[in-house]
Order: C-alpha cells, then structure tokens, then sequence
C-alpha cells in the first residue's frame, strides 16, 4: 500500500463534496510527474491525505482513498472544458485521472503551519521548498503520525 497526499482548493472540490458524492474522478491534473504517479504508482486500496490548498489556511481535512486505477481523463477531449489539451486523442490520451473514494473528514483540519511547525514532519515533501506538486507521495510514519494526531 502506498500512501498520497492530494491537494484540492475547497471551492473547487473539498473534503465535505467528496463526502457527498462518496467517490469522484481526480480530474484536470496537468503536471506530468503528478500524472505519472496516477498512471504508475497509485493503486486500489492507497491512502490518500486530502488538503485544502489555497484555503484560509491551507492544510489536510480528512482521508481517502484510491477506488479505482487510472483512466483518460475524459476533460481533455472535452472543448469546452479549460483542461482540453488538443494534442491529446481518444486513442492517445495524454491525461490519466484515478477515482478516489471519501474515507473521513477530520473533527479539525491540521493547517500547514501546524505540519512546518511539527519536527516529526520535517521531511515531509509537502514542506519542502518549492514542492508544490498537486499529488506526492508520503511516508507511511508521517501517515500514520497525522492519522493519530487527528485523533488526538
């Protein structure tokens, strides 16, 4: 099992949707090694934390999960959509998207100034300067150390 933290800004799509809808396409990806962790990496059953990206403040929500493997994403092809990418075909895609399922929303976010100021996190990529990949993966330890400490 792997483990994944994925990015998503609360107006767009946030924690209290996905526990609406139970499970959704991750969609509109355009960074290749983002994608490329979709394509090859994720798995059916991966843990995912969700975080609130360009909220007041940003940090994690919640859990979730891998339900699905990569599939095209179906917004490249769409016109109409601001992730049409003209290069891409249906025999070609180009974009790949998992389907992630809601597992649990957190009775308090921890801001990402709480994770910077935590020195069990400090390795942490999503700490790292200038990581600002919307997927990354993360350690098992530092999973499992946010789960209990959401807990707390």
């Amino acid at each position: 099992m792997n483990y994944w933290l994925m990015k998503s800004e609360p107006d767009v799509f946030s924690i209290d949707q996905l526990k609406k809808d139970k499970t959704t396409w991750w969609t509109g990806v355009r960074n290749y090694q983002a994608r490329n962790y979709m394509m090859k990496d994720m798995k059916p059953g991966d843990q995912v934390l969700f975080y609130h990206s360009n909220a007041e403040p940003p940090g994690i929500a919640g859990l979730a999960e891998i339900t699905k493997l990569a599939e095209a994403d179906l917004e490249q092809f769409d016109k109409k959509s601001q992730y049409f990418d003209p290069k891409a075909t249906k025999e070609k895609p180009i974009w790949f998207c998992v389907q992630v399922g809601f597992v649990k929303k957190w009775p308090q976010m921890i801001s990402l100034q709480e994770l910077r100021d935590d020195p069990s996190l400090k390795e942490m990529l999503v700490l790292q300067k200038g990581s600002r990949l919307s997927i990354q993966p993360v350690e098992k330890k530092h999973f499992d150390y946010l789960n209990k400490k959401a807990k707390a």
